[in-house]
């Protein structure tokens, strides 16, 4: 990004998540977005982030950090395969809390879904 850019907090199309989901499916490939649809408590991403995943595990934005998105991105390889969306959750209450990191007390819900 620019310093003009990052000065004035623009994001550049190589920074938009949906703009790269635009650009690799005009590219040929199979792309699932990641969509922060809900959280609660302490969550480090806001409603309505965005992580797009290809079908060769490539991936560009966020939606949590750390654990979550790795869990995110396997998810997102079984929606492109079979094409059903999917609504994952995480959070302190979710038995895997600690191992996708969200021990912070936090909960998110991210609905996963193939483009195109």
């Amino acid at each position: 990004m620019s310093d003009t850019n990052e000065q004035f907090g623009k994001q550049t199309r190589q920074d938009d998540p949906l703009m790269i989901a635009e650009d690799w499916m005009k590219a040929g490939r199979d792309v699932a977005i990641a969509t922060v649809v809900e959280t609660w408590g302490s969550a480090p991403r806001p409603v309505g982030s965005h992580l797009v995943i290809d079908a060769e595990g490539n991936f560009e934005g966020s939606v949590s950090g750390g654990c979550v998105e790795g869990a995110v991105v396997a998810e997102a390889a079984d929606v492109l395969a079979q094409g059903t969306p999917r609504m994952l959750e995480f959070g302190v209450a979710d038995e895997t809390a600690w191992e996708v990191g969200l021990s912070c007390g936090g909960r998110i819900k991210v609905f996963v879904e193939r483009l195109g």
